[in-house]
């Protein structure tokens, strides 16, 4: 499955399992996981999320 690159807006390969998040482009190689808090870190809008992947 395609999702969009957070540090350069490409697209990214997220693994079928959702355990890997790649981006080929950048160099992004993050668990979904890490991907999901890196997100929402970067963007505030997302910041309520956190709060589920403690």
């Amino acid at each position: 499955m395609k999702i969009r690159c957070p540090d350069c807006k490409e697209a990214a390969f997220l693994s079928d399992d959702f355990s890997i998040v790649k981006c080929d482009n950048c160099g992004f190689d993050k668990t979904y996981g890490e991907y999901v808090k890196y997100v929402a870190y970067k963007d505030p809008r997302y910041s309520d999320i956190l709060s589920d992947y403690k």
